[in-house]
């Protein structure tokens, strides 16, 4: 029964971990995930400045949503987990996370 409610936790919360992780605050960072993507966008769409500004600011509104969802989310999971299975889940989204990196470092490297 505990686990299921683990794996339920974690199925809603890494989604929202990964989705809210692509912050906004570096819109004029080139080099981040995020100006890459609005660099390639903004080509292969040939977006002007205008349309631009705007998807910029959903963007911004859309990760701040993420963000607030993210923290409710996990506001509620700490009412219906015991600190233990908190901390665990926590060990789980680390080692999940860690995964990922090890896995996009293979990636870069083929």
């Amino acid at each position: 029964m505990n686990k299921k409610i683990i794996m339920i936790a974690m199925a809603l919360a890494l989604p929202l971990t990964v989705a809210a992780m692509p912050g906004t605050d570096k819109e004029n960072d080139e080099g981040s995930h995020y100006g890459n993507r609005m660099e390639r966008m903004t080509k292969e769409l040939n977006l002007n400045e205008e349309q631009k500004t705007k998807m910029n600011a959903l963007f911004k509104e859309q990760h701040e949503k993420y963000k607030t969802i993210h923290e409710e989310t996990r506001a509620r999971l700490k009412e219906i987990l015991t600190p233990e299975q908190m901390t665990k889940m926590d060990d789980m989204k680390k080692r999940h996370h860690e995964q990922r990196q090890h896995k996009k470092s293979i990636e870069k490297q083929n």
